[in-house]
Order: C-alpha cells, then structure tokens, then sequence
C-alpha cells in the first residue's frame, strides 16, 4: 500500500465513524477502499456494522449533494474551467449528460453501480435541476447496497481487506448488469407509456 494511502487510512481511523463520512464525502480516495478499510475496522470491533453503513450512506449524500451543486449552480462552464482539478473528465461528463437525456432520472439510480457513472451522473442532474428530494432519495437507495457490500466485503476479508478490489469484481459486475437490465426495463416502460397515451 502506498504511503499516503495508508497516511490517509489512519486519519480516517483516528475520526472513527466522521473519517468514513467524510472520507467519502471529499473521496480522495476510492469509495471502496474507504468502505472496505471501514469493514476492517469493525472486524477489528473498533465500529459497528450498522453505524459503519449508515456514515457509508450519509458520505455518499454528501458528496453526491456537492456534485449536484456544481452541475446545477456552475454549469458546463464552471466543469470546463475547473473540472480537471476535480478529477472530472470531459467525455465522461458528455457520456453521463447523454444518459440523463435518453434515460432521465432512473440513471442516479442505475449509474451509481457503474465505475466512473457513479460520480459524474450527479452532474447532469443538477444541471436538468432535477428535484433535490428525488435525486436524493435515488442516491440512498443505491448507496444503501454499495455500502452494506464493501463493509462487509471489508469484515469478511479481515487482515486480507486490501485485496477487496479483486473479491469485489464478483459482486460488481452482476450488479452492473442488474443496473443496466433495470434500466432497459424502466425505458421501455417510460417508451409504453407514452405510446399508450398518445394512442
């Protein structure tokens, strides 16, 4: 493990439940590792399970909230100024932007379990100033999961938790394919729906 990382590890430690909270909130680092690494800590009886996925939830609102801000108040030319010091690239903004106009709001949801969609798909929402009460309450719904699966991917894996990129690819793909299926199914009820009322 690099150093910084481990650096940035025991600062989340030494905050206990508020490290995981806003660990994921700024996510320097991969929600992942800070989900996982809070997993460690309750098999280390250091947390609990329950309060570990809660913060997990609350980290990811959070920052969810600000990715949302910056798309509904800064815009594309705030992202194309700035959006390289956040680590948001261009194409991916473009490709999460034309998610939301073929799929509309269904995608918080769905796009939380694709790698890259997870953050940037906030953007495009806010930028539609899609309602905060409906963005956020997509944004629990699938954080909910993703916390409960990389805490306890955390806890089972133990002192071997830093290997939990590999174990997770097992549970990561089929919910990328579930997210997707639930995404055809939501379109082609939106697409049935309007055809039924325009018949």
């Amino acid at each position: 493990m690099h150093e910084w990382l481990a650096q940035i590890l025991v600062w989340i430690e030494s905050l206990g439940y508020w490290g995981i909270i806003i660990g994921l909130a700024i996510e320097v680092i991969p929600s992942e590792i800070v989900l996982g690494y809070a997993g460690y800590l309750v098999f280390q009886d250091i947390i609990s399970f329950p309060v570990a996925v809660i913060c997990g939830v609350i980290g990811a609102i959070l920052q969810q909230w600000l990715l949302y801000a910056i798309g509904r108040y800064g815009g594309r030319p705030f992202l194309d100024k700035f959006g390289k010091y956040l680590h948001l690239k261009s194409k991916h903004i473009d490709i999460a932007e034309k998610w939301f106009d073929k799929y509309g709001p269904m995608i918080v949801f769905t796009g939380r379990f694709v790698p890259v969609m997870r953050q940037v798909v906030s953007i495009p929402a806010g930028m539609a100033r899609m309602s905060l009460w409906q963005f956020t309450w997509l944004t629990v719904l699938a954080s909910i999961p993703w916390s409960i699966l990389f805490v306890w991917l955390g806890f089972t894996l133990g002192e071997k938790w830093e290997t939990i990129d590999q174990e997770a690819s097992k549970y990561v793909q089929p919910a990328i394919l579930i997210a997707l299926a639930l995404l055809v199914v939501y379109f082609l009820y939106q697409y049935l729906r309007k055809r039924g009322k325009s018949i």
